[in-house]
This record gives C-alpha cells, sequence and structure tokens, in this order.
C-alpha cells in the first residue's frame, strides 16, 4: 500500500481519477406490445440498478480527486499546529534569548510571541485556502439531472445528439 517512503501517496497532482465502465444499452429490447409485466418490471429493476451502481461510482471518482484537495489542506492546519505548539519550547526560547542580548527580556519574549502568532496564522491561512478550492461533483449532479429526462426508448438518441462529453460519452 505504501511506497518506499512509507507514504501512502507520491504526492503527484496530476492524479485522474476515472470510472472504469458504465454498461449503456437500449432499454427498450422488447417490441411494442411484448413482454409480461413481470418482465418489464424485471427490465426496469435491471435498468435502475445498473444505473445507481454508475452514479456511485460517477461520485466516487469525482469526490476522490476533491478529497486529495481536502487532505493536503488538513495537512497544512496540522503543520501550522505541530510549529505552534512543540517548536516553540525550543526554537522561539532561542531566539528571545537571543533577543535579550539588545533589550529587555520580557519585550524579546513579546516580539518571539507575536512572531510565532503571525507564522501559524500564515499556514493556516493557506490551509484554508487549499480547503475552499475543493468544488462540488458538477458531472455527477449534472448526470443526476439529466434522469429527469429520459424518456424510455429515446436514450442512445439523446446521447448521440449531445455535443458535450457526459456521463456516458467521451466526445
Amino acid at each position: 500500500m505504501s511506497n518506499s517512503n512509507g507514504l501512502f501517496t507520491d504526492g503527484s497532482d496530476n492524479f485522474v481519477p476515472q470510472v472504469d465502465s458504465i454498461p449503456l444499452r437500449e432499454v427498450d429490447s422488447r417490441a411494442a406490445g411484448q413482454g409480461s409485466i413481470g418482465d418489464l418490471v424485471s427490465d426496469a429493476t435491471a435498468q435502475i440498478s445498473s444505473l445507481v451502481r454508475s452514479e456511485v461510482e460517477l461520485a466516487k471518482a469525482e469526490l476522490a480527486k476533491e478529497a486529495k484537495k481536502g487532505a493536503i489542506g488538513g495537512g497544512l492546519f496540522g503543520v501550522a499546529g505541530v510549529i505552534a505548539l512543540y517548536s516553540s519550547f525550543f526554537f522561539f526560547f532561542f531566539l528571545a534569548e537571543l533577543l535579550t542580548k539588545w533589550m529587555d527580556s520580557w519585550a524579546a519574549y513579546l516580539i518571539v510571541f507575536l512572531v510565532m502568532l503571525v507564522l501559524a496564522g500564515l499556514l493556516a491561512l493557506v490551509g484554508y485556502g487549499k480547503v475552499k478550492q475543493i468544488s462540488k461533483p458538477e458531472r455527477t449532479i449534472e448526470s443526476v439531472q439529466e434522469l429527469k429526462k429520459l424518456v424510455p426508448g429515446k436514450a442512445q438518441q439523446r446521447v448521440a445528439l449531445r455535443e458535450t462529453p457526459g456521463l456516458y460519452t467521451d466526445r
């Protein structure tokens, strides 16, 4: 699961989630007036099941990319916390003691404290910016909206008429 450095990711920004396959076939496989009610219910159940699975796959693929952005932003918040708490005990005491050579100790410690707050605030701001870049799964929302307009027997024709790439096409 992890690479040679013990990390679960290589840190590359070119992560491209994909949906392996979405089954697409004509919904009306029988001639008009053929088939029993049971056959029609069975077909509808199978088609709905396939459609729901496809929508879940698309949502997972879109959210995987956004989750990576959120993880980076969360990691930066963690770094800000570590610097603000643990490093201050060693490095910032050193700086305060160094400043006491030129000024009173209370002023030196106050300056170091303010520098610590500014540094933690900057890191938190960068982390917040990364978290704000997370977007909603646009393609999934669009394809669910398309389901409202679905007409049995016309699915292939509607896909062929589309000019922009969608859930079922790569054009």
